[in-house]
């Protein structure tokens, strides 16, 4: 099917464009098949307003829940939220918790429309130290949408890009151990189907909220050649037009992958 080619507008005309004409515009153009998400700032939204960190992650919810609304309503088939580092558990105890419970609460909120848009839910990370209740909460969320086939959404949860590269490694270390696997035989391919990813394309696009410069071990793999798109707008202030507008400066780019 024959794409229809629009003008390469400065970002400044993308932005004065209504979101009509902006999802019609990402939509006539490749999209990304893979956009991940890191969502920060959090925590600097609430401090702003005088707030506890807790209430700045109580809109991140919300912000999180339009741009799965959002990938879903343009085509986007993978979308992958950062959730939850393996960092974050040396945060306040108290934050901690209540994000536990935040998260607990929300799977079981989201879940009805969820399944009424099609979205398939599945988890990254490892899920050794999780409270039962919220490991529980996730694996029938997962099971629930086993079946959809629209939008698959990747939920992040105490994940970190070198935690997933040493369990890829020690996956690797075992194959060879019992004699399935000659270590000359180890190659990106086997890598990659020992990643927690496995079997789903990298991301195309790899967007980043409050204008932090850092990847903050996430994908480490994955993102080899991804596009970056870094906004200082803060997640719980992020929406769907800003993800179309990421998408737009995705689409005018010149992917090369190395080459000339």
């Amino acid at each position: 099917m024959a794409v229809r080619r629009l003008p390469n507008l400065p970002v400044t005309d993308l932005a004065s464009l209504e979101d009509s004409e902006l999802v019609a515009r990402v939509k006539a153009l490749p999209l990304p098949q893979h956009v991940a998400i890191i969502m920060d700032g959090n925590g600097r939204w609430a401090t702003q307003r005088g707030l506890n960190r807790v209430a700045g992650h109580r809109e991140g919810v919300k912000a999180a829940r339009a741009v799965v609304r959002a990938s879903h309503e343009v085509g986007i088939r993978f979308l992958t939220l950062y959730a939850f580092s393996s960092e974050n558990w040396s945060r306040p105890s108290i934050e901690v918790t209540t994000l536990m419970t935040l998260l607990e609460r929300s799977i079981d909120q989201e879940l009805p429309e969820l399944q009424a848009n099609n979205v398939r839910l599945r988890v990254i990370g490892r899920p050794n130290g999780v409270p039962s209740s919220v490991r529980q909460g996730i694996e029938r969320a997962v099971a629930a949408t086993a079946g959809n086939t629209g939008l698959t959404l990747f939920m992040a949860f105490n994940y970190g890009g070198r935690d997933e590269l040493v369990d890829a490694a020690r996956a690797l270390a075992r194959q060879v151990q019992a004699g399935e696997l000659r270590p000359e035989d180890i190659d990106e391919a086997r890598v990659e189907q020992a990643l927690y990813t496995r079997g789903v394309p990298d991301p195309d696009l790899l967007i980043r909220t409050s204008g932090e410069m850092r990847v903050s071990n996430f994908l480490l793999w994955q993102i080899a050649y991804t596009e970056l798109v870094v906004t200082p707008t803060l997640w719980p202030d992020f929406g769907a037009r800003d993800l179309y507008l990421a998408v737009a400066e995705y689409q005018r780019r010149d992917r090369r992958f190395g080459r000339v």
